[in-house]
């Protein structure tokens, strides 16, 4: 516990460094442009097809009727659009944190390591390609799950736990990856996981409710619908800002347990049973050179 709330406050004070700000502004651009590129094709032929569609759903049908018999034709024009600013949502925040991930997470590291662990060996166990096929594995993952959850959603306390888990077990997936992959050896990482895997997933966890405070722009409902290409852009920031001080906290925390377990290697040949297999290997070879020096 307090390795992730020293890790926590390092993070916060590192969101006000210059350069921190300056590389959130790199996702918005290639996010914010996307999507709003997308939008001026997409938007309106979606908004149909929506609407064509709860027309043909007979029982939405009579819904939409018995609005209109009760003065609220402005309330039935509006849905169709929010449904697909809804249905938008989920896929602008898992390009939000691919963006991160790639963008910013290796600067992120490569700052944190600069200020704090100057000293810690780059082992380089993750390269760029593996990195970006972990990330997109987790990603498709992620999805699957968030489909087959959808009508759990339905039941109200569900709503408010299934999704932040889902995002919490990506980001912890995709962020603690990066974090260690300059760094880390692959046994070394394996070792990480294995150890601190509750605290990386409730670091997770924690940053998945962080990444539902931009919910307020899209829970606007009306507002957001009629200024979609305005508010847009202010979710994106908000996004690229949580998962950047998310990178951040996975830096530090997985960065200082890579520094604590690599200060237990020495002691693992005198007591090999509390040691994996792989970190015993390179703890006894990296250590030969100097018995015979």
């Amino acid at each position: 516990m307090s390795a992730l709330l020293d890790s926590f406050w390092r993070s916060v004070a590192y969101c006000l460094h210059p350069r921190v700000i300056a590389l959130s502004v790199l996702p918005l651009l290639l996010i914010g442009g996307l999507t709003l590129g997308l939008s001026y094709y997409f938007w309106a032929p979606a908004v149909e097809a929506v609407r064509a569609w709860l027309v043909s759903v007979g029982l939405l049908g009579s819904f939409l009727a018995w609005l209109q018999s009760l003065g609220l034709g402005g309330v039935q024009a509006l849905i169709a659009p929010l449904i697909v600013a809804v249905g938008v949502a989920p896929l602008i925040v898992v390009f939000s944190l691919l963006a991160v991930a790639l963008m910013m997470t290796p600067a992120l590291v490569s700052l944190v390591a600069l200020r704090r662990f100057s000293g810690l060996e780059r082992k380089k166990g993750g390269s760029f390609l593996l990195s970006m096929a972990w990330s997109l594995g987790s990603t498709l993952l992620a999805l699957a799950a968030l489909l087959a959850s959808m009508p759990l959603w339905l039941i109200p306390p569900l709503v408010l736990v299934l999704p932040p888990l889902i995002w919490g077990w990506l980001t912890y997936r995709v962020m603690a990856f990066d974090a260690l992959a300059e760094h880390a050896s692959r046994a070394e990482r394996q070792e990480i996981f294995r150890r601190h895997r509750i605290p990386l997933l409730g670091l997770g966890i924690l940053s998945g409710y962080l990444g539902a405070a931009p919910a307020i722009v899209w829970a606007s409902g009306v507002v957001f619908v009629a200024a979609f290409f305005v508010l847009i852009p202010l979710a994106i920031w908000i996004y690229t800002l949580v998962f950047a001080f998310s990178s951040l906290w996975f830096a530090h925390f997985c960065l200082a347990a890579l520094e604590q377990l690599r200060a237990e290697l020495p002691a693992a040949p005198r007591s090999p049973e509390g040691a994996p297999p792989a970190l015993l290997v390179e703890s006894v070879s990296a250590a030969t050179p100097q018995r015979f020096e």
